[in-house]
C-alpha cells in the first residue's frame, strides 16, 4: 500500500498559513522556526509533486491542490480536537476547575473571550477569575490559590511550575497630539529622560518599557504618576500630563479616533511576551493545554 503523504502535522501548518496569511504568522501560531515551516511545505508538495500556495501573493494565496488539502484540515482538525477532548474526559474525569491569575491590567481584553470559547468545550470545568490584580501570580499556584497563571516573561525556574509561551505583542509609546515628540518617528530611552511616565501601579520590573528599555539604559523619567484605569492614562496622556507606554492592541480603538499618538520604542520596536504558569501535575491536563492554545489564537488576533 502506499504510504499516506499528510498528515495532522501538516494540516495544523496548513490552517495556520490560511489564518496567518504568511509563513510568518504561521509560524508563530505554531512556535516554529519560518524556515522550519517553510521546508515543511516544501517537503509536503514535494511528496506529492506540485506546489500548494503561491509564493508570490500576497496574502498567500492556494493553488487548487492546496485549497482541497485545506478543506481537509478544516473538516479533519476540529473532528481531532472533539475526539480528543472525549478521550480526556473519560480519563481525567468530568469535573475539574481552572483558577486564573492574571498579572497585567490589559490582559482582560483577549483573556475574556478565550474564556468564552473554553466555556462550551469545557462545561463540566469550573472556570473563573482569581479576585483582584498581583504582581506575582506563580506562588498562587504552589499554595493551590490558582490554577493558571497569565505573566510577562518566563521567570527564573521554579520547582513544580511549568512555563508555556502565549503570544508575542508590541508595546508602543503614546504622546499628545501636540506633545514635543509627536514629530518623532520613534522614541529611544533617552526621550523619557524629560518626561512624567504615566502608568499601572505596579514596580518597574513589572512594566515593560521600564524593564526592557529603561532601566538597561540606566535612565528614569523625570517623573511617575500612576493610575489604575487605562482611560485615565490616555486621557492624562491626550492633555499634555506626561506619556505612556501600553500595548498596542489596549490603545487600537483611541489611536484609530486620533486621540493620542503612538511611536515605536527603539529602533525594532518593543516586542514583549506574555507566557501562561501551571503546576506541574496540571500541565499536562488536556483542558488547560487546550485553554493554552484557545489564548494563543485570540492573542495573535489581537497582536496582529
Amino acid at each position: 500500500m502506499p504510504q499516506p503523504r499528510v498528515d495532522i502535522r501538516h494540516l495544523a501548518m496548513l490552517q495556520a498559513i490560511a489564518e496567518g496569511g504568511n509563513l510568518t504568522r504561521a509560524s508563530e501560531r505554531l512556535f516554529v522556526t519560518q524556515s522550519a515551516l517553510s521546508h515543511q511545505l516544501k517537503g509536503l508538495e514535494s511528496a506529492y509533486g506540485v506546489e500548494l500556495v503561491e509564493r508570490e501573493s500576497r496574502p498567500l494565496r492556494f493553488t487548487p491542490a492546496g485549497q482541497r488539502l485545506l478543506r481537509l484540515a478544516q473538516s479533519v482538525l476540529p473532528q481531532v480536537a472533539d475526539a480528543e477532548r472525549d478521550i480526556a474526559r473519560l480519563l481525567e474525569g468530568r469535573a475539574g476547575t481552572l483558577r486564573v491569575a492574571v498579572e497585567c491590567h490589559t490582559c482582560f481584553d483577549w483573556l475574556m473571550p478565550a474564556m468564552d470559547a473554553f466555556r462550551p468545550r469545557w462545561p463540566e470545568v469550573e472556570l473563573d477569575i482569581v479576585s483582584g490584580f498581583t504582581t506575582d501570580p506563580v506562588p498562587m499556584l504552589l499554595k493551590d490559590q490558582a490554577d493558571f497563571a497569565v505573566i510577562h516573561d518566563e521567570s527564573a525556574p521554579r520547582r513544580g511550575v511549568v512555563f508555556e509561551p502565549l503570544f508575542e505583542y508590541e508595546t508602543v509609546a503614546l504622546v499628545a497630539r501636540d506633545h514635543r515628540l509627536a514629530g518623532r518617528a520613534r522614541l529611544e530611552a533617552r526621550d523619557f529622560a524629560q518626561e512624567t511616565l504615566i502608568t499601572y501601579p505596579v514596580e518597574d520590573d513589572k512594566l515593560d518599557v521600564m524593564r526592557h528599555v529603561l532601566l538597561p539604559a540606566g535612565v528614569q523619567p523625570r517623573a511617575k504618576r500612576q493610575v489604575e484605569l487605562t482611560v485615565a492614562i490616555l486621557q492624562l496622556v491626550a492633555s499634555g500630563r506626561g506619556i505612556a507606554a501600553l500595548p498596542a492592541w489596549r490603545v487600537a480603538p483611541y489611536l484609530d479616533r486620533g486621540y493620542v499618538l503612538a511611536k515605536p520604542i527603539g529602533r525594532k520596536g518593543l516586542r514583549c511576551a506574555l507566557f501562561g504558569a501551571t503546576t506541574t501535575h496540571l500541565a499536562e491536563s488536556a483542558y488547560i493545554q487546550e485553554f493554552i492554545e484557545l489564548i494563543r489564537g485570540v492573542g495573535a488576533e489581537f497582536a496582529a
